[in-house]
């Protein structure tokens, strides 16, 4: 077997492998509120979460709940006839105001505790 064939079976291999070490939305869904008051996880005014430091578990969680509210972002707008970016704006507002006190939230692309 060539260098090349033992390479593309190495790729293929881990690109099949990607979406079962991905973390499902449901196991996302239970870490976020933990990841959340854990300062790991904030709201953003584009509707969507951001991890707030580099920890690879919140970036999983953020992944995950990210692909999830995009697609029903995506659903909405086209139900109502709008611009996907202005349901992400309505729901990034709304994630904001509703976000307890001692979490994070992202104000002018900085992370301030609320």
């Amino acid at each position: 077997m060539t260098l090349f064939a033992r390479f593309s079976a190495l790729v293929l291999t881990f690109c099949l492998a990607l979406p079962a070490m991905a973390m499902s939305l449901d196991a996302a869904k239970n870490a976020l509120e933990s990841a959340k008051s854990q300062g790991l996880v904030g709201e953003t005014p584009t509707g969507y979460l951001a991890s707030v430091n580099s920890d690879p578990k919140a970036q999983e969680i953020v992944s995950a709940i990210n692909d999830a509210r995009r697609e029903a972002y995506k659903k909405i707008a086209e139900k109502h006839g709008i611009a996907v970016t202005k349901v992400e704006t309505v729901a990034g507002q709304k994630a904001v105001e509703k976000t307890p006190s001692g979490q994070y939230i992202q104000v002018d692309e900085h992370w301030i505790k609320k």
